[in-house]
C-alpha cells in the first residue's frame, strides 16, 4: 500500500512538471512565431544599406532605416530617464510608506494611467510640449514614452517590494540600520530581479509605441543632430511605409519589425547580464 502511494505521488509530481514544461513552451510559441514570420517577411530588405543609409525618395528602391534605429535608441534613451527613476520611487514609496490615503490615490491613479490610450498621452505631450516650445522634439517624444513607462515600473516595483520578507527589514533595523539605506541596500536589492523585468516590460511597450510620436517626435528623413528637432523612429517608419503602395516599402517596414523586436531582445540580455554580473560582485 506504502509503495503504491508513493508512486502516484511521483506519477503526480512528473505530471505537474510536463504540464508546466508545456505550459512554458507554450508560452514562448508565439515570439518564436513572431520572429519567424517578421524575418521571412523582411529578410529581403534586411542588408548592410539597411542598418547604413538614409530612406530613399519615393519612387526609388534601396535605402535603409539607419537614422530610424539611432532615433529609436534615442527615445527609448529619452524615455528611460524620465520613467524609470520615477516609477522606482512612487513604487518605493507605495510599498514602504503606502498605508494612507494619497498612496491610495497615487495607486488608483497608476493603475488608470496604465489604462489609458497612448494616443492620448501623446495629445496630451502635443498640447504641453509641442505646442510651446512650437516645433516637434525627440525631447516630446521622450517625455511621452516615459509617461507611458510610470505606471508598469512603479506597480512592478511595488508588488516586487512587497514580496520581500518583513524580517529583512526588521534585521536591518535591528543593526541600526537606517531605514532608508535599508530600503535601498537591502530591500531594493533582493527584489532587483523582478524590477528589472517591469522596466524592461515598460520599455517594449514604449519601444513599440507609434501614436504618441505622430504627435510629438513626429519623423526625420534625413540624420537628427539636435534633440529639439524632429527626430525619425522605427514605429513611425513602419506605419508609413506598411501602408504604403511600395513593396519595397511595405518589405522595409517588416524588417523595420524584426529589428525593432531584435532591439528589445538584445537590450532585455544586456540589462539582465549586467545586473546579474553587479549582484554577484557585492
Amino acid at each position: 500500500m506504502h509503495n503504491i502511494r508513493l508512486t502516484l505521488r511521483l506519477l503526480k509530481s512528473k505530471t505537474m512538471y510536463v504540464l508546466a514544461a508545456l505550459s512554458a513552451l507554450i508560452a514562448i510559441i508565439p515570439l518564436i512565431l513572431i520572429f519567424y514570420h517578421t524575418l521571412s517577411l523582411g529578410i529581403s530588405a534586411l542588408n548592410w544599406d539597411f542598418f547604413t543609409k538614409l530612406p530613399k525618395p519615393v519612387g526609388e528602391t534601396g535605402g535603409g532605416l539607419a537614422n530610424a534605429i539611432v532615433g529609436t535608441l534615442i527615445l527609448i534613451g529619452l524615455g528611460s530617464t524620465v520613467g524609470v527613476p520615477v516609477g522606482i520611487g512612487a513604487g518605493i514609496y507605495l510599498a514602504e510608506f503606502g498605508n494612507n490615503k494619497f498612496a491610495s490615490a497615487v495607486r488608483f491613479l497608476a493603475d488608470v494611467l496604465n489604462g489609458v490610450p497612448s494616443i492620448v498621452t501623446g495629445v496630451v505631450a502635443y498640447s504641453l510640449l509641442v505646442l510651446p516650445m512650437k516645433r516637434f522634439s525627440a525631447y516630446a517624444g521622450g517625455i511621452a514614452l516615459g509617461i507611458l513607462m510610470i505606471p508598469v515600473i512603479t506597480r512592478t516595483t511595488e508588488e516586487m517590494l512587497k514580496m520581500v520578507p518583513q524580517s529583512y527589514r526588521e534585521a536591518a533595523l535591528a543593526l541600526g540600520i537606517p531605514r532608508w539605506k535599508t530600503t535601498i541596500r537591502i530591500v531594493l536589492r533582493t527584489a532587483l530581479g523582478g524590477i528589472i523585468t517591469g522596466i524592461m516590460l515598460s520599455v517594449a511597450r514604449a519601444a513599440g509605441e507609434t501614436a504618441p510620436l505622430l504627435f510629438t517626435s513626429l519623423n526625420n528623413r534625413f540624420w537628427h543632430t539636435r534633440l529639439d528637432q524632429p527626430i525619425a523612429s522605427l514605429t513611425v517608419f513602419i506605419y508609413n511605409y506598411g501602408v504604403s503602395p511600395f513593396d519595397d516599402w511595405i518589405a522595409q517596414a517588416w524588417g523595420g519589425a524584426f529589428v525593432l523586436i531584435a532591439i528589445i531582445f538584445v537590450l532585455s540580455i544586456i540589462v539582465r547580464m549586467s545586473t546579474q554580473r553587479r549582484f554577484q560582485e557585492n
